[in-house]
């Protein structure tokens, strides 16, 4: 715990909160996001959390956290939480079941999706607010041309690709996504945890007998290969866009961190 300087004799003393009473962000009734931090608890210290619910084939949308590390911890449900290690390069996958973790270094970029309904994660933050960078952001408001040059890509097709991303998404899929036109069709990506980024992608090793797409390998938590079905999102019900403005300030970490360092959000 930080040094607190505290007075624990004080009326406004805090030691208990419902989580309840600070919904971060609200897809849907199975999709939502609880938070708490010093804000709401302020003898909590160096310490705050999500309360995360996903349904089946549902994100944490890529992202980072500048200023904390995260520990996730499965309540029930599964998942899988998705890193991509900055000094090696590779995307590592980790299937996490009730009782079962996955710890994110700080400033590492990741995501997780739920692979069973009424999954249930809490994120635990080594920070008294944690801070994020959200992938849609960066991709909604770096411009077109900027991409184009960097990348070598066709401007225009940039701009229609990223035209339907209007908001943070947070949850993804976004409501009413529109899988015909070949946006967010399915979960890709997963690949075997410690191969190149490169060799991701479809393994075509057999058939999911529920969902009846094929079937990808994925590194579970002890290092075992599993496998994981790949299939269609669906959008589910309405956004809750919070207000979260975006503030400026000059990020202390290595700029390979998040490619566009003075945005930020943070939770309240």
């Amino acid at each position: 715990m930080a040094t607190s300087y505290m007075d624990y004799a004080s009326p406004n003393t805090e030691f208990a909160y419902d989580l309840s009473n600070n919904v971060f962000f609200k897809k849907d009734d199975r999709n939502y996001i609880l938070s708490l931090s010093v804000k709401q608890l302020n003898t909590l210290g160096n310490t705050s959390i999500l309360d995360i619910f996903l349904s089946e084939g549902n994100y944490v949308e890529p992202h980072i956290h500048q200023n904390a590390s995260e520990l996730v911890y499965c309540v029930s449900g599964a998942a899988v939480v998705s890193l991509i290690n900055p000094f090696t390069n590779q995307l590592l996958n980790f299937a996490i079941a009730p009782g079962q973790v996955a710890n994110v270094p700080q400033g590492w970029w990741h995501y997780e999706v739920a692979t069973k309904d009424h999954t249930h994660l809490l994120a635990i933050f080594d920070a008294p607010v944690p801070e994020a960078i959200f992938g849609s952001d960066i991709l909604r408001l770096t411009p077109a041309s900027v991409l184009t040059a960097n990348y070598c890509l066709d401007e225009a097709k940039v701009k229609d690709t990223l035209a339907p991303i209007k908001s943070t998404v947070v949850i993804g899929p976004p409501a009413g996504c529109d899988t015909a036109n070949g946006a967010m069709t399915n979960h890709g990506g997963f690949i075997q945890q410690g191969a190149h980024p490169q060799q991701g992608g479809w393994a075509g090793q057999g058939m999911h007998p529920h969902y009846g797409q094929p079937m990808m390998p994925q590194q579970g938590l002890q290092g075992q290969p599993g496998m994981m079905p790949q299939q269609p999102q669906q959008g589910l019900g309405t956004y809750a866009y919070p207000l979260r403005p975006i503030e400026s300030a000059h990020s202390p970490y290595p700029p390979h961190f998040h490619p566009v360092p003075f945005l930020y959000r943070n939770w309240d």
